[in-house]
């Protein structure tokens, strides 16, 4: 397989995360699942994303879609379209899958996945997390991960501005 055909086979529809996810589980693997707009890929994003990958097997990554990005973010974002975000993350060898939602939160694609854990960001109340409820009613847990200081989007965007 091509190296570029190994990126795009990392990128799901849900009919064939399904029947990966039925692969995965057969295999006793351990489903890690976060989420996000990633719309400019940096170190704060590599961090928080290789930390949840390392605490389970497989890691899932629901990406927002340009519209759930504008709609959450406001009408300059993304910066990055959907489809370069989903190939910038599938390039990680960390990560096992990339899945774009269209709603501003992934409560159905959490649903949808059931996974063993859900990773988000420490700046969360566990009890506020998007799928909480779901996880814990299905036995699952919920992680959260320091986000490495002085990394964001926003302030990437804005240092550019800023050099214009």
């Amino acid at each position: 397989m091509k190296k570029l055909e190994v990126l795009t086979s990392k990128i799901f529809n849900l009919k064939s995360l399904f029947d990966q996810l039925q692969d995965w589980r057969t295999k006793d693997k351990k489903i890690i699942f976060t989420n996000g707009c990633f719309d400019i890929l940096h170190r704060g994003h590599i961090d928080y994303l290789s930390k949840a990958a390392d605490k389970g097997d497989v890691l899932i990554i629901g990406v927002n879609s340009d519209s759930s990005v504008k709609r959450i973010k406001g009408s300059n974002r993304p910066v990055t379209d959907e489809k370069s975000r989903s190939q910038i993350l599938a390039s990680l060898f960390f990560v096992d899958a990339i899945i774009l939602f269209d709603e501003e939160t992934p409560y159905e694609l959490i649903k949808f996945i059931q996974p063993d854990i859900l990773v988000k960001g420490r700046d969360y109340k566990v009890e506020e997390i998007v799928g909480y409820d779901i996880l814990k009613a299905g036995g699952g847990g919920i992680e959260t991960i320091d986000f490495l200081v002085g990394y964001s989007t926003t302030q990437i965007i804005n240092k550019i501005k800023e050099e214009e």
